[in-house]
């Protein structure tokens, strides 16, 4: 017995070295392989249409539906990030040379409201100090972009390196995903019950953070550069696209582009123009997050709003640009988590309510539930061994 033991301990053992050294092995390519799970999630309700349409060929329809993935995602992305780098360039460049100058823009504010000014002396603010930095901080900030869009172009090789890998593990795990999916049940020891409720609770945030969030993003970003354009504000898709980044923020988002946009309008003494760019912000940029956000990511994800923004602030700050779909995550996985243990804890008191129940599908009489990588299951929860 104790040699049984102790075989055990040191397969154990090297199993979860293996297995670190493994995920060690994959984390240069975090990114890619991270965004292939995601994206397989994403339209895996769409393969699973198409094999309904042309029946079992998981060939063809996961290469149909990586194709659909490619024309609707992928390029207009690239596009999109083109025009982005080339405004951001030729706004850099405008700096450079004088033509656009952050701190007159500043002393126009401060002029146009004096008011200001004797607010900050009031909290002892000295504006000096305060112009410099926003300077400081336009210039470094449109150098940085305009680095990175020539970074870009000398390590376009990687870029599309990563590319390619993002979309042929993307294809494999269209067609083998549940497979794999069925693999990682038996070999995990949570209990196959639980890790089906987990795995589905992945589906399920993954998908609707992205779409969520991303759909959110394109809104106020379209919306935003379409009125920066009609205004006639230089930059119209360059400032388009940053509110369209800065949205993946909850609650505070378009508006840290478009409110000094609308002050430095109202200094300029252009109050007409001002005054329409702060009716659309609130009315239209600001109600297309408050209605969307909600009913797109708060109520797939079963999170609280506040949840919600706090785990994505933390996300983007831990995980870059990758954190405003792993921090959700994150957190819906905590709460499911806490969840099983809480109707296990219920189960040892003889409460019969449980707090975490999946949403139902028909899986028919006497026939085990199966996960799917869309998210819907329905697993009775987990009996306490």
């Amino acid at each position: 017995m104790f040699a049984k033991k102790l075989e055990q301990r040191a397969f154990l053992l090297s199993l979860i070295l293996v297995t670190v050294m493994f995920f060690y092995l994959l984390k240069p390519f975090f990114a890619p392989v991270f965004w292939a799970c995601a994206i397989s999630l994403l339209f895996h309700p769409l393969q699973q249409r198409l094999e309904r349409t042309w029946g079992s060929r998981p060939n063809l329809t996961a290469l149909v539906t990586l194709l659909l993935c490619i024309v609707l995602v992928v390029m207009p992305v690239i596009l999109l990030l083109t025009a982005f780098f080339q405004e951001a360039v030729d706004f850099y460049q405008r700096i450079k040379s004088g033509e656009v100058d952050p701190q007159q823009f500043f002393d126009r504010i401060r002029d146009a409201l004096p008011q200001l000014q004797a607010l900050m002396d009031r909290f002892n603010v000295d504006l000096d100090s305060v112009k410099q930095q926003v300077a400081d901080a336009a210039v470094a900030s449109s150098r940085f972009v305009a680095q990175n869009a020539l970074s870009f172009g000398q390590g376009a090789f990687q870029f599309f390196l990563y590319l390619a890998l993002m979309l042929y593990l993307t294809f494999f795990l269209l067609r083998d995903g549940p497979k794999l999916l069925e693999h990682l049940i038996r070999a995990l020891p949570l209990g196959d019950q639980r890790e089906r409720l987990l795995f589905g609770k992945f589906a399920e945030v993954t998908r609707a953070t992205i779409k969520g969030n991303l759909v959110v993003a394109l809104v106020q970003g379209a919306l935003g550069g379409i009125i920066f354009w009609i205004l006639a504000i230089p930059g119209a898709l360059l400032w388009g696209v940053i509110m369209a980044l800065l949205s993946l923020i909850p609650a505070v988002g378009a508006g840290l582009v478009w409110a000094p946009a609308a002050i430095y309008l109202f200094a300029t003494d252009d109050k007409v123009s001002a005054a329409i760019l702060v009716v659309y912000g609130v009315v239209v940029i600001g109600l297309a997050d408050n209605i969307l956000r909600p009913i797109l990511v708060g109520r797939d994800t079963k999170l609280p709003d506040w949840m919600v923004l706090l785990s994505t602030l933390g996300g983007l700050t831990m995980f870059g640009i990758n954190g405003f779909v792993i921090g959700p995550l994150i957190a819906a996985l905590f709460i499911a988590f806490w969840q099983i243990f809480r109707f296990d804890f219920a189960i040892a008191e003889g409460d019969d309510l449980p707090i975490l129940q999946p949403d139902p599908i028909d899986t028919g009489p006497d026939q085990a539930p199966e996960a799917s990588l869309s998210g819907n299951i329905s697993p009775p929860l987990p009996d306490r061994d």
